[in-house]
């Protein structure tokens, strides 16, 4: 899909962004191994999620059926094109997934390979979950996937005991699983998936499983897990967890904050006034915030409830007059990793230059979104380039022009929003990669006020 931005209108109103598609996994997970029946709302019916839920569909019985219809459902949903930002998907009454838990002990040899598709927390935290299952599987994933690296999951979960082979470092993945002893990890490189693997490994394993941070990552593995009650510590970069059997819940999946960071941003470049309601206020998400400001963005937040552990409530976001430049240091790239393209797009506009330092991990994401940032930057008018590992924006603003996305979906949400203040129309390429987090997107922002055109 091919989209052509105008520049010059405003975003107005509230709004509620798609489900997180983080949380979304891993209640997915916890659901389907639960002893018991759970109940799910608000699941993001994005092509990541789908393909966690469908891999669980195959590793389940009395799980299949729910999992497996709402897998096919919210797949025809998004392909077929609806306006999707605030309704629900035709899948089961009032949006609601209920799934029938049987223990994690009852996991069943899948029929074929496990497709991850593009997701790369799908393959790691299953990863995890099949490193304790008396029985061999196969994860794949697509081109992009299949590039990515996965030794830093199988290397500790080997230790644990399990057999995991990559394909030199990187999917398809070969699990066996089988009894498993815990062990204390040392992460060199921060990774809430990683992390969450380990865990979900842990609470399977005879003894201790301890996972120690290099940097604090976001914790909702440990939040899940502890609001079920699971014997979890935590002494600050250190997360200690022990056997453990979860029962069935009931929880409503908040909105993905690094999707209303596209909102956000797409406010102040416009100097608009908007809110995000009932979206995410995880402490390790919202780090974004804390850079906008110093780019002069002022936003307040506002808890209203808790969903499994996990704070809910609003952002509202306050008119921008014009954007600082800010330096991101690279201990806290980790913090902002999902949200550095919209970060840029705002550097762009900047008066003066705006860097993200120690930038490696973004080109190992759903593309090498380092160069793919530079090459976007240019292409829309602006300047930037990659020094090492570190990203430069120049800032003094975009032209307008005409770039990819490159099949990446951050890039795709980045690019338009960053066009919303250009001297010209410009036009962004593959915008229906925008459904792997956020389906719906162009219709979000076109209900606010955007002026986007779908021309292709």
């Amino acid at each position: 899909m091919r989209i052509r931005v105008t520049p010059g209108g405003r975003l107005e109103g509230t709004i509620r962004v798609v489900g997180d598609k983080s949380i979304a996994h891993r209640w997915l997970i916890l659901a389907s191994t639960a002893s018991g029946p759970s109940r799910l709302t608000g699941i993001p019916r994005s092509h990541d999620v789908r393909s966690t839920a469908s891999c669980l569909a195959e590793l389940t019985v009395k799980a299949r059926p729910a999992l497996d219809l709402w897998a096919r459902n919210a797949s025809s949903w998004v392909e077929g094109g609806g306006s999707t930002w605030n309704d629900m998907p035709p899948v089961v009454s009032n949006g609601t997934l209920e799934v029938e838990g049987e223990g994690r002990d009852r996991l069943v040899h899948p029929g074929g390979r496990l497709d991850c598709g593009n997701s790369g927390t799908s393959m790691r935290l299953l990863t995890g979950l099949l490193a304790a299952a008396p029985f061999t599987a196969e994860l794949t994933g697509d081109r992009s996937l299949s590039a990515r690296p996965m030794e830093r999951v199988a290397a500790p979960l080997r230790s644990m005991g399990a057999t995991v082979r990559t394909t030199d470092g990187h999917p398809p993945l070969v699990v066996t699983g089988g009894p498993l002893l815990g062990i204390e990890h040392r992460m060199e490189v921060p990774s809430a998936q990683v992390k969450g693997a380990l865990l979900l490994a842990g609470i399977a394993a005879s003894g201790e499983t301890v996972v120690v941070e290099p940097t604090a990552t976001r914790d909702h593995t440990e939040r899940a897990l502890g609001a079920l009650g699971a014997p979890l510590r935590r002494e600050g970069l250190r997360i200690g967890i022990a056997r453990f059997q979860h029962q069935g819940f009931d929880a409503a999946v908040p909105g993905d904050p690094s999707s209303a960071a596209f909102v956000i941003a797409g406010a102040a470049l416009t100097g608009s006034e908007v809110s995000v309601e009932g979206v995410g206020l995880n402490p390790t998400r919202l780090h974004f915030l804390q850079v906008l400001s110093r780019m002069g963005v002022v936003t307040e937040t506002s808890v209203v409830g808790q969903q499994l552990g996990e704070p809910v409530g609003s952002i509202h976001v306050a008119s921008t007059a014009g954007l600082r430049p800010t330096t991101v240091r690279a201990d806290e790239l980790p913090l902002v990793i999902d949200e550095v393209p919209v970060l840029a797009m705002l550097g762009a506009h900047a008066r003066g230059e705006t860097r993200f330092l120690g930038a490696s991990e973004l080109r190992v994401k759903e593309s090498d979104r380092l160069t793919a940032l530079v090459q976007g930057i240019r292409a829309l008018g602006g300047h930037a380039a990659a020094e090492a590992d570190d990203l430069v924006v120049e800032g003094g603003g975009l032209r307008g022009g005409v770039a990819s996305s490159g099949g990446d979906h951050r890039l795709a949400m980045a690019f338009a929003v960053g066009s919303f203040a250009a001297d010209r129309p410009s036009e962004v390429e593959g915008m229906e990669a925008a459904a792997v987090s956020f389906p719906g997107f162009v219709e979000a922002l076109r209900s606010m006020g955007a002026a986007i055109e779908v021309i292709g």
